[in-house]
């Protein structure tokens, strides 16, 4: 699968999600169903993975920790908040350039209505 099908699989996913559970839970409870729903179709995904940071060629391990790692294609962050802040998206946008990654997805499930809390996030890597 690419970056697009699996963003396609896992919005969907996110919205099944949403509707059964609704907003406001904590966000550790939506990143543990959504791995069971992606994993039960196929997909490899990995929990809480080490973003290490390099700086000054010293690699750092004590880095980031991408909430979800979909195929080693696609970083998924979670939040389960009232509105997402442009924080959340630059904070997407590091761990795909730390990566080398293309594509990410912010999904926040506090929204009420799911279509307000997916946010793309593209890496150009042109920067790079």
């Amino acid at each position: 699968m690419n970056e697009n099908e699996i963003a396609s699989l896992v919005m969907d996913k996110a919205f099944l999600m949403h509707r059964e559970l609704g907003p406001g839970l904590l966000e550790s409870v939506y990143e543990v169903v959504l791995d069971r729903q992606l994993s039960e179709t196929g997909l490899a995904v990995e929990r809480q993975v080490p973003i290490p940071i390099r700086f000054q060629g010293i690699t750092f391990d004590e880095g980031f920790r991408a909430d979800l790692f979909v195929e080693k294609k696609v970083i998924i962050e979670l939040k389960s908040v009232e509105r997402l802040q442009p924080v959340h998206s630059k904070q997407l946008l590091t761990y795909l350039r730390l990566t080398g990654c293309r594509l990410g997805l912010l999904i926040n499930f506090g929204e009420n209505l799911m279509k307000d809390g997916f946010k793309r996030v593209a890496n150009g890597l042109d920067i790079f």
